[in-house]
């Protein structure tokens, strides 16, 4: 038997204890082994680097720690804004400007210590340049100190140096990768090459609903607005998708589906798009198989009949879900999918029209 009274508390302790279980670090495994692999070589080049241009040949001494902390954002996260160039290269040249300035301001290695970290957060955030590997930098100058002023230029040699160096081979390295670095939040293509986003990404949240949601959450989250705006729509269009699985594209699509032999010359494909006011005109063999898709922008193209200006159509089957066709052909790409049987037969089409009023009717 429950015990309602207690089950609230527990609630709460279950919460709290599952907070020091940390969430999957990351898509997948193989994707862990590539930052661990980018890492690898960003401080290894780094090193040598530093060692080449310095003239004495030697990586580590040229290396200061907090360079590791930084390849971990640099390779294993590089979407979060902490990661990004400006924060990386900023946030340890100001962090080491402002620990070698406590340590020459405060005698007490201490007090200096904890005085340069916590300077060093604040000088970040005014700066834009929040990195947390920075305090690291910070505590790293108070500390050499103790064994002989430092000087000013150890912000440029080696902390300069080194992180301008990591931050090159980490542009290199997620170009090969194929990531976006530096960061730029994912926005799906327009079919018009306009400004405007995507039609699922005009709906609600907007890019202010979530800053403003970010502002009144109260905890700092290490995620883009813009990224998690994305996130937001993606997981609304998956909820949508699970709620229409049950519904196929053989359930909505239009049967008597006027096509066109490859064979007839464009002007026959021409005359039944505009007598019959179509915008897809399905092209099919002699077996009655469909071999592409002629739509009005096609009849541009240079041919002598029908199969020469078709396009490549979209095709599904029967029991195709309706789900599966709202990002196709909300995308702007697509206005509608063939439907065909085993060996391509044309069965039906899905026009956006039968799939608005199907989403409408179904909601």
């Amino acid at each position: 038997m429950i015990d309602e009274k207690n089950a609230p508390d527990r609630l709460i302790w279950s919460r709290y204890y599952s907070a020091f279980i940390p969430a999957p670090p990351g898509p997948g495994f193989l994707d862990r082994l590539k930052a661990a692999s980018g890492a690898i070589g960003g401080i290894a080049i780094t090193g040598l680097l530093c060692g080449l241009m310095l003239g004495n040949g030697i990586a580590h001494p040229l290396l200061v720690a907090p360079m590791g902390a930084s390849a971990v954002l640099l390779f294993a996260v590089p979407a979060s804004p902490l990661a990004q160039p400006w924060p990386v290269l900023g946030g340890n040249i100001v962090s080491a400007v402002i620990g070698i300035t406590i340590a020459r301001l405060i005698p007490d290695p201490t007090i200096a210590a904890a005085l340069a970290v916590g300077c060093a957060i604040a000088g970040m955030s005014l700066l834009r340049c929040l990195h947390p590997p920075g305090g690291a930098v910070a505590l790293s100058a108070v500390l050499g100190a103790t064994n002989g002023d430092p000087g000013y230029m150890f912000a440029l040699v080696p902390v300069g140096l080194n992180t301008a160096l990591l931050v090159i081979v980490a542009i290199l390295f997620h170009r090969v990768a194929g990531h976006s670095y530096p960061h730029i939040a994912a926005r799906a293509p327009t079919a018009h090459g306009t400004s405007d986003p995507a039609p699922l990404l005009r709906t609600p949240p907007s890019e202010q609903d979530v800053e403003e949601a970010l502002d009144a959450y109260g905890d700092v989250l290490d995620v883009d607005a813009a990224d998690l705006q994305v996130v937001l729509h993606d997981a609304e269009v998956r909820a949508a998708e699970r709620g229409h699985a049950l519904l196929t594209c053989g359930e909505i699509m239009s049967r008597d589906v006027i096509s066109v032999r490859q064979s007839e010359p464009v002007a026959q494909a021409r005359r039944l798009i505009h007598d019959r006011r179509l915008l897809s005109l399905p092209v099919v063999d002699d077996a009655g198989r469909v071999r592409g898709l002629v739509g009005p922008l096609d009849l541009a193209r240079d041919g002598d009949n029908a199969g020469d200006i078709a396009s490549k159509p979209l095709l599904v089957s029967n029991d195709t879900p309706v789900s599966q066709l709202l990002r196709p052909l909300t995308s702007g790409f697509r206005r509608e999918a063939i439907v065909v049987d085993r060996v391509g037969n044309l069965q039906g089409l899905v026009t956006q029209t039968d799939l608005l009023a199907a989403l409408v009717l179904r909601a």
